[in-house]
């Protein structure tokens, strides 16, 4: 088994933020924190800030930390520049630290290799306010993305795609 490297922890937070680049179909997925100067980027997966979106929402309400409704305008949640990703996520984790209030995101780095004697990992601790900022933004960014057909479950690009289930046969589907 690898052992971890703790590349950066960064507790606490001042700011907490998914975001992307490019054109739906074609974007890459980055979550970020910062603490004072401290920026730290990674890349990430589009269906990893899917799941860490609903992991934050589940966690908060098995802790009854929810709080008031949130307010999460994309300005606050803008992405720092230059990006410059220390790692692409391998596995993402949650936890909770009662003693302080705070609420742990674990990320692990893909490893370029198979079986790695090292993995490097970064922790971001942040308040339950900030993770359920963090979750109902990247819930936004996921669904900013290319509609999904009714008939195949398949993003469709806006010139279209092919949908083997439509009409029984392969007809190119568009939006319309």
């Amino acid at each position: 088994m690898a052992e971890t490297s703790l590349v950066y922890d960064l507790n606490p937070v001042s700011h907490l933020t998914v975001g992307t680049v490019g054109k739906p179909g074609q974007r890459t997925f980055f979550v970020q924190a910062r603490q004072g100067v401290t920026v730290v980027t990674l890349v990430s997966e589009k269906e990893q800030v899917s799941a860490l979106a609903r992991g934050i929402d589940e966690l908060v309400e098995r802790l009854g930390v929810g709080g008031s409704p949130i307010r999460v305008t994309e300005a606050e949640m803008e992405l720092a520049e230059p990006l410059e990703p220390v790692f692409r996520i391998g596995q993402l984790g949650l936890g909770y630290d009662a003693q302080n209030a705070m609420i742990v995101l674990v990320a692990y780095e893909l490893p370029e290799e198979e079986n790695p004697a090292t993995i490097n990992a970064v922790r971001f601790w942040a308040t339950p306010d900030q993770v359920r900022k963090l979750a109902r933004y990247a819930a936004s960014v996921v669904a900013g993305g290319r509609p999904i057909c009714v008939l195949c479950g398949k993003p469709i690009d806006p010139e279209g795609h092919f949908c083997p289930k439509r009409n029984g046969h392969g007809d190119k589907a568009t939006l319309t």
